[in-house]
């Protein structure tokens, strides 16, 4: 046979739960003084004049990087539209005038509205060219035209450098 369990008998006080209501309205009360006249532990940041630093690996909004010549990095191979699991990233190919450089993305388009930002397209990417450091939220919008960045939109990030964009990546 096995341990004999003895059970406590419930008194009045352990039934009324008034002890450990008296024990969490002192805790409420106490975190509420300290809040309102020392505001040391307060986790809320005052967010237009404070902002935190991004961690390292935040992934933000995409953004399409230049050559050196100023022309755009992709080369329209499909690599980051087929790996993309959330079906985005849109790419219509059109070839080039210079014989160095096969093909241009004519129409480069992201839905932010369907993408996960899982980095993937990143991942996928053989030259660099799209990258998710730019530290730039995706700005809320009343419609969903606004959610889809166009090649122009996705140009002007990656012209831009992180530290001019309040980023702290790279």
């Amino acid at each position: 046979m096995g341990k004999p369990v003895y059970r406590l008998i419930p008194d009045f006080e352990n039934q009324s739960y008034l002890p450990e209501l008296a024990k969490g309205l002192a805790v409420s009360t106490r975190h509420f003084v300290r809040n309102i006249f020392g505001r040391r532990d307060t986790p809320t940041v005052q967010y237009p004049e404070h902002k935190r630093p991004y961690p390292e690996r935040f992934r933000a909004r995409h953004r399409l990087m230049h050559r050196d010549d100023g022309q755009v990095r992709c080369v329209a191979c499909m690599l980051c539209s087929t790996a993309c699991p959330a079906n985005c990233i849109h790419i219509e190919a059109g070839e080039h005038d210079d014989s160095g450089i096969e093909k241009f993305p004519v129409r480069f388009e992201i839905d932010l509205l369907l993408c996960v930002y899982c980095g993937f397209c990143e991942e996928a990417c053989p030259c660099d060219a799209i990258r998710m450091d730019s530290g730039v939220h995706p700005v809320p919008t009343l419609d969903r035209r606004g959610q889809k960045t166009a090649k122009v939109d996705l140009l002007g990030l990656g012209s831009q450098s992180i530290a001019s964009q309040g980023g702290n990546l790279k």
